[in-house]
């Protein structure tokens, strides 16, 4: 029985037990798994920190079922704590979620696009099932990532934002248990990471610095917008990379050394073949 001539798209949705060895498909699975509980515990910070701000339950778990991204939620919950507007709280939580768009347009080709599997990627589709995705060498071992931590971080974070919410109803000042700063904690364990280059630790810097002097001057939750400014603003600045390679100026070398290697070789050979 031969294999089909036609490779399987990359977006197509063959089961990863099909494409995967077995053995490495359990280990992108434990990974996952080990992704979701570690990143499933910050919910505790979330589901407290929700209520002892004024929201009921309810309203703290349909804010993390349906929206669903660490950075935004904790956005959301700190504005709100903070007196701001709801307006303010969701622009906060919006600017902060535009990265898994991003996320979303690397892993397309690789990912379902449409149907029920397409609206729970798009659902799941935040820091760390994008990061375990990217990964994988081959689409199989991707769309496995994707999904290993993109459910196990669903479940836990959903599971231990409840328990951290029920926690909260019973706390009456949460100063006084250190949860008036655990969204800024959660905010440093999420940027701490990314601080790898000299660009990134000024940008960094640059923001903290504007969040510093307009938190006096501004609404809650626009200092946050104001610090994002600086990250557009270092973007829009930023040239060519010039340790990528110029394509042009090797494809050149390279068809002097060609010519040189053959085309001289040929002149020579035909010049010989005139004299005789």
């Amino acid at each position: 029985m031969t294999a089909s001539p036609h490779p399987t798209p990359a977006g197509t949705d063959l089961p990863e037990s099909a494409q995967l060895p077995a053995a490495q498909l359990r280990r992108i699975r434990r990974t996952g798994l080990g992704i979701g509980i570690a990143t499933g515990l910050y919910g505790i910070s979330f589901g407290a920190l929700a209520t002892a701000s004024g929201l009921s339950v309810a309203q703290a778990m349909v804010l993390s079922l349906i929206m669903f991204t660490g950075g935004s939620q904790f956005a959301f919950i700190g504005v709100v704590g903070g007196g701001g507007s709801a307006m303010g709280a969701a622009l906060a939580a919006l600017l902060l979620g535009i990265r898994n768009t991003l996320y979303g347009l690397i892993l397309a080709p690789s990912l379902p696009r449409g149907g029920v599997r397409g609206l729970l990627r798009a659902q799941l589709t935040i820091d760390e099932s994008a990061a375990l995705a990217t990964t994988g060498t081959t689409p199989a071992h991707r769309r496995a990532g994707f999904w290993a931590a993109g459910v196990a971080v669903y479940i836990f974070w959903n599971l231990f934002s409840l328990l951290g919410a029920l926690a909260g109803q019973h706390v009456a000042d949460p100063a006084a248990w250190g949860l008036d700063a655990a969204a800024a904690a959660a905010f440093l364990a999420l940027l701490w990471p990314r601080l790898r280059s000299r660009d990134a630790v000024a940008i960094a810097v640059a923001a903290a610095f504007i969040a510093l002097i307009t938190t006096p001057l501004l609404p809650p939750g626009l200092p946050v917008l104001a610090a994002a400014l600086v990250a557009v603003v270092a973007g829009l600045r930023a040239g060519p990379d010039p340790r990528r390679p110029q394509h042009g100026k090797h494809g050149n070398r390279g068809n002097r050394g060609i010519r040189g290697n053959h085309g001289i070789r040929g002149d020579r050979r035909d010049r010989g073949k005139e004299a005789r």
